[in-house]
């Protein structure tokens, strides 16, 4: 072999592994509050565990802790499709007027579709579909996701039209619009930091919309092997009566 045949085969090999890199590593995400664009690869299983603290400060002192849980299982359908299982959705309260108590949401699913990569494409895109099904509550959740790499750099959006029927026989109608974007940048292999915002904007019977809160904040990920976990802490900044002041959110992964 030539040398220039050397360096030809070398630079084909290198180029080969970074493309195939981020796709061997779809699942494991680098945002808590934003999907990224690539699914799991075809026959992939990953168990995901999330856990959201949402944190209210009352007038009065009587502060309001809910914590939320979820435990979903993914599966690489194909190289384009990834099909999640909510197996449940559930919260425990912790509110220093109406005491502590736990209880199971809802249980679901999600489907992601990867339309363009955005490691080989000009722009990464997906859409997102999504269902919850509980005792008094069904919810219905679609998403546009768009996602831009330069490098080591992450750029992501994603568009979220949210419908929810509560309460008795599900009468209670809501909807919300949500803009979210976040940054991440690959300080190594295994290590990544970030930032995260989140627009949110309700929709009460689908007739008025709320004022909207927006929520910024920083995120770190780590990745080793077949794991991953990563952490993002959001807080308000429009000081919305009501609505969180803080929602920390630790997503973990394991690859099977």
């Amino acid at each position: 072999m030539t040398l220039h045949a050397l360096k030809t085969t070398i630079l084909a090999t290198a180029a080969t592994a970074f493309l195939t890199l981020p796709t061997a590593e779809a699942g494991q995400r680098r945002f808590v509050y934003n999907y990224e664009t690539l699914t799991a690869p075809k026959g992939s299983i990953e168990l995901e565990q999330w856990v959201t603290w949402r944190h209210r400060d009352v007038p009065g002192g009587d502060d309001r802790d809910r914590y939320e849980f979820r435990h979903e299982i993914e599966f690489g359908i194909t190289d384009k499709l990834q099909l999640g299982i909510y197996v449940a959705d559930w919260r425990y309260d912790d509110d220093d007027s109406e005491g502590h108590h736990s209880r199971y949401i809802a249980s679901g699913a999600e489907v992601i579709y990867n339309l363009t990569n955005p490691n080989t494409d000009f722009l990464g895109s997906a859409i997102y579909g999504e269902v919850l099904v509980g005792e008094d509550l069904i919810k219905a959740e679609a998403k546009i996701l768009l996602e831009k790499r330069f490098g080591p750099l992450s750029i992501v959006s994603n568009t979220t039209l949210e419908a929810e029927w509560e309460g008795d026989e599900y009468h209670d109608e809501t909807g919300e619009f949500i803009q979210s974007f976040g940054v991440s940048y690959d300080l190594s292999k295994n290590w990544s930091v970030g930032v995260e915002g989140r627009h949110v904007i309700e929709m009460p019977d689908w007739e008025n919309t709320e004022p909207g809160v927006f929520y910024v904040g920083p995120n770190v990920s780590y990745r080793q092997g077949r794991f991953f976990a990563t952490l993002g802490w959001l807080w308000q900044t429009t000081h919305i009566e009501g609505e969180p002041d803080f929602r920390p959110r630790l997503i973990a992964g394991f690859d099977f």
